[in-house]
């Protein structure tokens, strides 16, 4: 089983040979040692963003700095030699090059050998978390690959709403952030409107930092109401995506028409509680409990 940007009749398949070999185990995960290529480069790739984050703290980086460099470099040529892996046992590199994966897999070597000219590069190591995405494939969790389409629809579906909303926040935003410049002042931290704006963007949306806070009772009551606001806005964004959630949900689900048990008329969707021809009960829909 592949994921995009790796299937067999998109990068093509070798016909025989050690590619074909190599072919099993990188892109097969079905046989024994193609999951366990998988699994070792999962591991790996978990390894390598820990010492990665490790690294970045002073006090372990200045004690175990030739280690942690250590580490790093088997990692980068250990991925380096996958990907190239990659490319060579396949009969349109390409392909698997312009991919996705591909472009990942670049990404996860490309900060260390970058960082030789140019050492704060190096902290983008971590873009090797994405390789992980990887374990979608290794594990054959295809579900849950059709339930992030969904999402993605879902979000793709939802853009103008979301976007109106936004928009009906951004207003709110800017005319009670004005208020506040207007009512607190320079002398209580609202320096300009854009700051005074910033201000209410952190308040509505309840994260709040504490760096400006008005002093005046009638700001402490527009802050207040901006509060229940940001409560309130909270839910907006989220009712709307589940509802298009659930109806692209109901429209992928097929619908079995229903038959009255009593008279035997049939056609009756799921809505549909009592039959028209005779007036029982219909049986519950499937996956419904009885009642």
């Amino acid at each position: 089983m592949a994921m995009a940007g790796e299937k067999p009749d998109l990068l093509g398949r070798p016909a025989q040979g050690w590619r074909l070999r190599l072919y099993r185990v990188i892109y097969e995960s079905d046989t024994r040692t193609g999951r366990l290529f998988d699994q070792v480069i999962v591991a790996a790739i978990l390894v390598s963003v820990v010492v990665v984050v490790a690294d970045s703290v002073q006090p372990w980086h200045q004690r175990h700095r030739l280690a942690f460099e250590a580490t790093e470099w088997f990692f980068t040529l250990l991925f380096t030699a996958e990907y190239i892996a990659r490319l060579v046992s396949v009969n349109r590199p390409l392909r698997y090059a312009r991919s996705f994966f591909g472009i990942v897999d670049l990404l996860a070597v490309l900060p260390t050998y970058l960082a030789l000219f140019l050492p704060e590069l190096h902290a983008l190591i971590d873009v090797r978390v994405l390789r992980l995405l990887r374990i979608f494939r290794i594990f054959r969790l295809t579900e849950y690959i059709a339930e992030y389409q969904l999402m993605g629809e879902a979000l793709l579906a939802s853009r103008r709403k979301i976007l109106v909303f936004l928009t009906a926040v951004l207003m709110v935003a800017l005319i009670l952030g004005t208020l506040l410049y207007v009512v607190e002042g320079p002398e209580h931290g609202f320096v300009n409107i854009p700051t005074a704006v910033y201000w209410a963007i952190t308040t509505i949306t309840t994260v709040g930092f504490g760096d400006i806070t008005p002093k005046t009772d009638f700001g402490r009551l527009i802050a207040s109401v901006m509060m229940l606001i940001g409560w309130g806005t909270l839910a907006v964004p989220t009712g709307i995506v589940t509802a298009e959630m659930t109806v692209r949900r109901h429209a992928r689900a097929p619908v079995m028409p229903r038959t009255c048990d009593s008279c035997g008329a049939t056609g009756y969707g799921p809505e549909a509680n009592f039959c028209q021809q005779c007036g029982m009960k219909l049986p519950s829909p499937p996956g419904r409990g009885s009642g």
